[in-house]
């Protein structure tokens, strides 16, 4: 039986976490929904599962809590559960970076649809860089972007430090998964005096599904966090599975 996976984040300003907590968690429980909802002052981040009818439900009533109806979903189809049960939880962030300047309900960049990130990318004067992981980015990346060697996003500060000067490199581009690591880093990025700070709209994900392979500059697979492991063009399953070992991913031979 196929189930729907829906994924998604929003940087909000939330009050009352405790009492959004609870309901959250009722909800998902009264629709027998599986996954993992974290929440914060700065926003919500969530990954669930179950039926599709049952996903619309929650989701809908997730737009009427949080008074954000334009929330940008995330569908995918699996085969079993990735999850054992439905967990709410209260957290400092959405996605762990701890740095404060980051703040993306203040500021962030500018956001680039993926129709038009080509043509940012192509262009001589913007630095391209990845904000995901080493392993992340070993098994597929957009093509010239540079790799920023970390094993956990809360190097990428490190990085920055060390690797992009505001009066040097005048123009950036950076791109991740879904898009939530680049809100945190273009915010920070103008928070430091960089001044033209971009980011794909939706995260390669987004650019994957709309964008024909022909005209694609993503070179390999994207690594994803549920039973897929990895995508290719039109969010096909790709070809990795993890290590059993590592809990990184593998190509199948």
């Amino acid at each position: 039986m196929s189930l729907t996976f829906a994924s998604f984040y929003r940087f909000l300003l939330l009050n009352n976490l405790e009492e959004l907590q609870s309901n959250l968690l009722n909800l998902c429980h009264n629709q027998k929904i599986k996954g993992t909802i974290l929440i914060a002052q700065e926003g919500i981040n969530a990954n669930i599962v179950g039926e599709k009818e049952s996903i619309n439900i929650v989701i809908s009533q997730i737009k009427k809590e949080l008074n954000c109806l334009d929330l940008q979903i995330k569908y995918a189809i699996v085969y079993s559960l990735p999850f054992e049960r439905m967990k709410v939880k209260i957290k400092p962030e959405i996605i762990t970076f701890g740095i404060p300047e980051a703040n993306p309900n203040k500021q962030v960049g500018t956001y680039i649809k993926p129709k038009d990130w080509n043509n940012l990318i192509s262009q001589p004067d913007v630095k391209l860089v990845d904000t995901r992981n080493e392993y992340e980015y070993e098994i597929g990346t957009f093509k010239g972007a540079e790799n920023p060697h970390i094993d956990s996003f809360k190097e990428f500060n490190d990085y920055l430090e060390n690797n992009l000067n505001p009066e040097k490199d005048q123009k950036v581009a950076l791109f991740c998964t879904g898009g939530i690591r680049c809100e945190k880093v273009t915010s920070l990025m103008l928070s430091k005096g960089f001044k033209e700070v971009y980011h794909l709209e939706g995260g390669i994900l987004k650019y994957l599904e709309e964008v024909p392979p022909e005209e694609s500059l993503w070179e390999g697979e994207c690594f994803v966090f549920d039973e897929r492991i990895a995508v290719k063009h039109g969010l096909e399953k790709g070809s990795y599975q993890l290590c059993p070992e590592t809990g990184n991913p593998i190509l199948i031979s």
